[in-house]
């Protein structure tokens, strides 16, 4: 009810290109989100998405976050992983341009899962550094072998709890942070406000699942109104958050 009801409000309350006066945001909506090319690596991951479709692996899986609202069971079916847990096609897609437009080096992510999202980023840029870190070790196996299989040699895989492996990060920085687990609001405010040092002017986080739940969506505000953030981006699935000193705080809501 709470997705649904946020929907409608969205919907509501969202705009277009036409609503937006900043240069750089408006660049982001109209070069970024809303460009049609039907780009060669769309194939590709339509391609793995569907492997994972038609899988008849299961995984026992340790869940650290918030867990699945279909899945229940600890044994899951990769393919059903796939359908309900994964990153859709569209937002793959989306994912994908927005790496290949702002040409990331040196990418974060906080839940790998079956690496749909991974992909996306990895193809976007080749020259793309991305570490993923992955808690559950049945996933973390499963999903390194799928990279390897796709030849992404520009993705580094950690299987461990994200705390940890936050604490032990080399990188001083970083220019895209995905945050794509543990769906509530506790953990998303501890890990936002563990890895904001390592963002810089230019740097962008991008949230996963905004509108999960009332617990979610509370942190996505929390972000949103933080005094670092500069320029935030809801479009529902997904939350964007820049640093830029240079802009103006604003916040919009853009319908894709």
């Amino acid at each position: 009810m709470h997705q649904f009801l946020s929907y409608v409000k969205f919907l509501i309350n969202s705009t277009n290109q036409h609503g937006v006066h900043s240069p750089f945001i408006y660049d982001f909506v109209i070069k970024c989100l809303y460009d049609k090319t039907n780009y060669e690596a769309y194939s590709h991951l339509k391609t793995y998405r569907n492997q994972l479709l038609q899988s008849k692996q299961t995984l026992n899986i340790t869940d650290f976050g918030a867990g699945s609202k279909v899945m229940n069971s600890k044994k899951r079916s990769v393919s059903k992983m796939a359908k309900n847990s994964s990153s859709s096609l569209k937002d793959s897609k989306l994912l994908y341009r927005i790496a290949n437009y702002f040409k990331f080096k040196n990418t974060l992510e906080l839940g790998t899962s079956l690496g749909v999202g991974t992909q996306a980023l990895a193809l976007g840029h080749s020259n793309n550094k991305i570490t993923t870190i992955e808690g559950c070790p049945e996933t973390f196996k499963f999903t390194k072998q799928q990279f390897e299989a796709l030849n992404l040699s520009n993705i580094r895989t950690i299987n461990s709890d994200f705390k940890t492996a936050i604490s032990q990060l080399k990188e001083d920085t970083f220019d895209c942070i995905f945050f794509d687990g543990h769906h509530n609001k506790a953990a998303t405010l501890e890990y936002f406000n563990l890895l904001i040092s390592k963002a810089h002017n230019d740097s962008l986080f991008i949230f996963d699942d905004i509108y999960w739940s009332k617990d979610m969506t509370e942190a996505w505000k929390d972000i949103v109104n933080d005094n670092r953030v500069t320029a935030s981006i809801d479009t529902f699935n997904l939350g964007f958050a820049f640093f830029r000193k240079e802009q103006p705080k604003q916040h919009f809501r853009i319908r894709l």
